[in-house]
């Protein structure tokens, strides 16, 4: 007989927030929301934590190198998406660790007698404009010079120029050596007004560079999320097929952390990818898995070896799975079971096992809720979609600026490797739609407001992080008419465009 469940499936629309006592130290500015994001021992420090509890999600309309970076720092993590070839893919992922570092390997080289026409590829390029003149033309070459824009002004130039001949030559350069900290060479950038500071050592050999402008941008975004390096973090989606392969050249490629991307994470496939990786790699690579709705699989691919747990199945605005396959859940139901499941194995074993909520979100506040009962981050997709920052088109459809966003199960994604039906079987029928979504403008200025609604909200709710908002959230189921009444009503709204 099959099994029933008693309770129904139910969203994040169905509950709200009680208040509890809001102490004088409640105030948004006191609120952390740093967040683990691997397995650790309960009173450890995990080896991996995000600044901010939100993800971007595993989609070709969502994560890549662009919106990996603006997300980290911001201080969250995207996975950049795997429905893609294996080298593009660590492409993205070289992308962002060379972003943003303190020391910078140089990857923008010429020789001296290479020609001011080589300057000028080279900046069409990559886009930079400070080129390290070294002996070999290599990264870690002598350093002899550097080229930038103000040396040369291509209309008063001939392009077979040699650059011996209108580089700043190292005599003439500020420099720093292997025992400079970066606060020394910050300070060196500073006292002499550099955009730039190379850092050699004994031999004269250029190790990096140091950036004005990297400075600045740690000013401004003082959550970013690094590595020990000083480089932005970056997750990336993998899938149970090409793991193999796909894994080792994504940890070559310097990723942190990878995700197994699929529409049921409850399958053999999925343990035999994660015990397979962490066998081959010593553990040392950080493995997410799911999804799943409730405890048995999420003991599943806690018991082989996942470092986090997806939860979530068809809550996704653009995700059909639960009209085609009447497969699903809804998100708090699964959240609430799932994290109830996670306290559970905290008891029996002393390792704490995050948990990401994947789907379901439609307000901000959900993202409250989803923290409140249990999630410890929070993976979404349409709201990142929106973004300058996202890889899709920008539109005008019907008057309004639009960006396209479409689903890992489209027949336009055709990522048919994320479900696991064995062999080389492909999808059949779709699982996810084409769509647009209102275009939003940039990540950080939505995200900010974003972050300072849930430090609020978690504010009246007297938690000042997401441990303790876990810990002290009260919520109620809500009734329909109770969800009507939280919106404006019995009024008639003002025209924006005729009150201004």
């Amino acid at each position: 007989m099959a099994f029933y469940y008693n309770e129904p499936s139910r969203t994040f629309s169905e509950y709200l927030l009680v208040p509890n006592l809001s102490t004088k130290e409640c105030i948004p500015d006191n609120v952390a929301l740093k967040t683990p994001i691997v397995k650790h021992k309960v009173g450890e420090k995990p080896s991996l934590e995000l600044n901010i509890p939100v993800a971007s999600a595993i989609m070709q309309s969502v994560s890549d190198n662009n919106m990996a970076i603006a997300l980290a720092k911001c201080g969250g993590i995207s996975f950049i998406y795997g429905s893609q070839s294996i080298e593009s893919q660590a492409e993205m992922v070289r992308k962002v660790k060379k972003y943003k570092a303190g020391f910078v390997l140089s990857d923008s080289n010429l020789r001296p007698d290479n020609k001011l026409r080589d300057v000028v590829a080279i900046k069409e390029k990559t886009g930079h404009s400070t080129i390290a003149i070294t002996e070999d033309g290599t990264p870690t070459g002598k350093l002899l010079g550097i080229v930038t824009s103000r040396d040369y002004r291509l209309s008063r130039a001939s392009l077979d120029e040699e650059i011996s001949t209108f580089m700043t030559p190292f005599s003439q350069l500020i420099y720093g050596n292997e025992k400079t900290s970066l606060k020394e060479a910050n300070d060196l950038i500073w006292e002499h007004k550099l955009n730039c500071l190379p850092i050699i050592d004994n031999n004269q050999k250029l190790m990096y560079f140091v950036f004005r402008k990297d400075y600045d941008s740690h000013k401004e975004n003082p959550n970013e999320l690094l590595d020990k390096s000083k480089s932005l973090i970056v997750g990336a989606g993998i899938n149970t097929r090409d793991y193999k392969e796909r894994v080792a050249t994504l940890v070559e490629a310097g990723v942190d952390i990878v995700c197994i991307d699929s529409s049921d994470g409850y399958s053999e496939w999925q343990s035999e990818t994660i015990k397979w990786i962490k066998a081959n790699y010593n553990g040392d690579v950080k493995v997410g898995a799911g999804n799943v709705v409730d405890k048995e699989g999420f003991r599943y691919l806690v018991d082989a070896g996942a470092d986090f747990i997806k939860v979530g199945i068809g809550g996704g605005s653009i995700c059909i799975t639960r009209e085609q396959k009447g497969i699903g859940r809804g998100q708090a139901s699964s959240l609430i079971e799932v994290s109830a499941a996670r306290d559970e194995y905290m008891k029996e074993t002393g390792i704490y096992v995050p948990i990401c909520s994947d789907g379901g979100i439609v307000h901000d506040y959900h993202m409250v809720l989803a923290l409140a009962m249990g999630a410890d981050f929070i993976m979404l997709g349409r709201y990142f979609a929106r973004f300058d920052e996202s890889p899709t088109r920008k539109l005008k459809v019907g008057g309004n600026f639009v960006k396209e966003y479409w689903g890992e199960g489209s027949n336009r994604a055709r990522n048919w490797q994320r479900y696991d039906m064995g062999g080389e079987a492909k999808l059949g029928f779709e699982e996810g739609v084409d769509s647009y979504v209102p275009y939003a403008g940039k990540l950080k200025d939505n995200l900010d407001t974003t972050i300072y609604k849930i430090k609020s909200t978690m504010c009246n709710c007297g938690a000042l992080s997401v441990s303790d908002l876990q810990q002290k959230a009260r919520i109620t189921l809500v009734s329909a008419t109770s969800i009507k009444e939280g919106g404006a009503h019995d009024v008639i709204l003002k025209d924006k465009e005729i009150s201004s």
